[in-house]
Formats: structure tokens, sequence, C-alpha cells
């Protein structure tokens, strides 16, 4: 039984982070994924895949174009499923090809195959050919993502009933497609198909999209998604799903059905923990298979396995989840690090784009801490008349009292890039002054920092 310093499970974004901290600081590290190759959810089915798929529809479309020629304006005229997937295939070979290397370079060693405890400190990998090797560690990080869930009563069957994970792989583009689920990747693929003319159908349980986010931004989000065709369907949960002539039917609670050519289930994914025999190391995941942790070291209750990434829940990230992994392999190893930032930012790749850092204009208000708003339309920069841009929005949020910038919020064109201005001025604990002040590239977006904060100073009355 080979031994190692760290054993990581899983090769995503927290996993690979931890394992090249690891071995940065002079350790020996094996890292096991049971994929075909490295780079787990992330790369082959999440974030990469989603991310190049909405980029390469944004391109064929002409999207971004069409403020300028006509809802009618085409780059390409017939995009069919091929068309998205070579671009997709290059992008991932490449992601893949980085990722190896960084980990040939810093000495991580990989396995491919299935992993699973046999105690606190060994792990059985059963290989891809059907070979077992048991391998220790003296510290193991369990990294191994979320997996969509699947309800017994849905009938996936990889053709027209898709999960998630399977989307990406979509074999041909639909006529007309209902997405169940207004999460943060239901409504990323309801949006990245709409901007392809597939008539879209998003169906939500709750009353409202993406709950955590400030409301205005949901008010002018939704307004955009309906202004261009979208069927949103509130407050409306699914009684069950059948096949009728061929084609998905989603039959909600109140009657009504929503007959589709596709039918996108994304109503939630599930920690992937199942297969680690994790009673045999004394872990417990809670209903969703997921585990709990130090939100401060990463530590399970275990001490010496730590636990990152989607495996633990909210954020659920991949930006977070590298420096969550950064974070538990330093801890492991005894490296002081110095405390997280008080906020991140948390983008949504839908169409269009949203992005989000600090308190949302309820949170303040549960607070109670006095404050103004200050609004930007993206319209109203000379920048985005060039760009032919008819939506999008910046809010600030500033307190009353001491001027600080508490919140930025962000819907439109490039809003996951803008919003890390914000988020440095944030974390500076910066304040109105800041933006007033300070000269900003013309023409830019970025333009709607001063703007919001103009409009801000306008309704406090400062001096």
């Amino acid at each position: 039984m080979t031994r190692y310093d760290f054993i990581v499970i899983g090769s995503g974004p927290a996993g690979r982070r931890a394992a090249i901290q690891a071995a940065k600081l002079g350790h020996t590290v094996l890292v096991v994924e049971k994929g075909r190759r490295v780079g787990g959810v992330s790369v082959h089915t999440g974030t990469i895949p989603s991310k190049t798929l909405r980029e390469t529809v944004l391109n064929l479309t002409g999207w971004r174009e069409r403020g300028f020629y006509g809802s009618a304006y085409r780059v390409k005229k017939d995009i069919q499923a091929k068309d998205l997937m070579m671009r997709l295939h290059m992008t991932l070979d490449h992601e893949v090809d980085v990722l190896e290397h960084q980990f040939a370079r810093n000495k991580v060693q990989t396995i491919i195959g299935t992993g699973r405890f046999l105690d606190p400190h060994a792990v059985e990998v059963t290989l891809n050919d059907g070979d077992v090797r048991v391998v220790a560690g003296d510290k193991i990080m369990i990294a191994v993502g979320t997996r969509p869930y699947r309800p017994a009563d849905v009938p996936f069957n990889g053709i027209n009933i898709l999960d998630s994970d399977e989307i990406v792989e979509v074999p041909r583009l639909p006529r007309s497609l209902t997405v169940v689920g207004g999460g943060v990747i239901g409504v990323e693929y309801a949006t990245i198909f709409s901007a392809l003319d597939v008539s879209v159908a998003l169906v939500e349980s709750r009353a409202s999209l993406l709950d955590f986010i400030d409301h205005e931004l949901i008010e002018d989000f939704t307004h955009q998604l309906r202004d261009r065709g979208m069927a949103i369907r509130f407050g409306a949960k699914v009684s069950h799903i059948e096949i009728e002539n061929d084609w998905p039917v989603t039959i909600l609670e109140n009657g009504r059905r929503i007959r589709s050519e596709m039918l996108l289930y994304a109503a939630g994914r599930v920690g992937a923990t199942d297969s680690l025999n994790l009673p045999s190391c004394g872990l417990v995941p809670d209903d969703r298979g997921r585990l709990k942790v130090d939100p401060v070291t990463f530590q399970t209750e275990v001490p010496h396995i730590y636990s990152a990434g989607d495996a633990i829940g909210f954020p659920s990230l991949a930006s977070t989840s590298m420096e969550q992994g950064r974070i538990a392999a330093c801890h492991a190893f005894n490296i002081a690090m110095p405390p997280a930032p008080d906020y991140f930012p948390y983008g949504i790749y839908s169409v269009p784009e949203i992005s989000t850092v600090g308190m949302s204009e309820e949170e303040v208000r549960r607070r109670g801490i006095p404050y103004e708003c200050g609004i930007a339309r993206f319209r109203e920069t000379s920048r985005g008349h060039i760009m032919g841009l008819n939506n999008g929005m910046m809010k600030m949020i500033f307190s009353l009292k001491t001027r600080r910038l508490l919140g930025v919020h962000i819907v439109g064109e490039g809003a996951t890039e803008l919003v890390h201005i914000g988020q440095a001025v944030l974390n500076l604990h910066g304040t109105l002054d800041y933006f007033i002040e300070n000269t900003f590239n013309y023409p830019t977006l970025a333009e709607a920092y001063k703007i919001a904060a103009l409009d801000a100073w306008n309704r406090m009355g400062v001096v």
C-alpha cells in the first residue's frame, strides 16, 4: 500500500487547487479522478461547457449586434448542434491539457478510477479496467462535486428528456424547450437556448427566480426574458412528466400542460458522495449528499479529512471552490492563512449576464442600515450606444452614515467582468467618493460606476 501525504478525491476546481497547493509545499500528493480525464464536473459537464456553449451561441447568432441590425440578424443562418459541439470539444481539450501540465509540473500523481474509503486513512481505488489499488493518506480531501438530481418519476431518456449534464452534449437543437427549475443552471440554459430562437418555457415552483439576488435586478432580468418571448411559469409545481407522441409534456399541479420538443430537468443537484463508503471513515452526509465542514478550515468532523467545492454546498462556484481547496491544503500542513475577504462576486452566465457582490437591498434593510441606491443604465453610456445595448443596468448601494459602498449588482453585457471593480472597492472599505473623484476610461461600460455613484450622490444630498 503506497502512502501519500495528501490524497485528493476529485479533480475539479477545489481538488486541483488543493493538490497543487500541497505539492508546492513539498508534499507527496495523489489525485483520484473517476472520470475519463482530469478536470471534474467543472471542465467536462459544468462550468466550462456551459460557458463555452453560451459564448458560441452569442457569436453564431450575432446576438450582441442585434441592437443595430435588428432581431433577424444572424452570423450563421442555420445553426446546428454540431456547430456548438466543435468549439466545445476544442475548449475542453485545451482545459484538460493545461491541467495535466500543471499536475506534471508540480509532480502531482493522478490515478483514474473510483475511490472509496476502507478506513479513515485508506482509500480503495477501482480502476477502469477493473483492477483495484489501495492507497493511504495522512490527510485526505473530498472534492467529488455534485451530479444532477434525478427523481425516479422523471422519465429521463437521454434523447429529449435530459438533465444538466446531458444537455451539454445535446444531439440536436429543438424548436421548443421546457426547462424545469429556475435556479442558476436552469436560468443559464433557458436563456442560452432562447438566444438561439428556441421557444423556451421556464417552470419555477417559487414566486420568483434566483431569490438570493437583489430583487430589483431580478425584476429587470425577468422583464427582459419575457420581452423577448420566453414563457415563465412562477409558483407552478410539476405534478408529473409524460411522453405524448414522442414529445415530453409537463403537467403542473394547477392542471396546466406544457408541451415541447425537448425538456431539461434542472431542479437541483446532489453531492456525489454515495460511492465513497463514508461510514467507514466516520462521516455522514446530509440528505442531499453534502458534507458539513468548518467554514474557516474546511475540516470535516474527522479532523484529517477535508472537503471543499460543491460537495459542501453554497455557494457552489468554481471561483470559491478553488479558494476553499487552497485554504484547506494550507491548513492541513500548518501554513498560516490570512482571513478570507468579506465579500466574493457571484456570477450567473445567463443571457444577459448577472453578477453581484456585497449586500442586496433586501439584506441592507434587514440589518437596519440607512442607505441610498444609485442606478445606471448601460444605454446611458457612450460605450453602450457604440455596442447597441438597449438593456442592462448597474445598481450600487451606499451607507448614508459612512458613505461606504455596501453592494454592487449588475445585469447586462459584461456584468461578470465589471463586478470586480466593485469587489475591490468593497473589500477595501471604499466609499462613494472613490467613484465620484476617479476617472474611468471613456468610452467604457465601467463608466456606469460613476453614473450610478452620481445618481446616489444626488439622492443623498451630500456636499
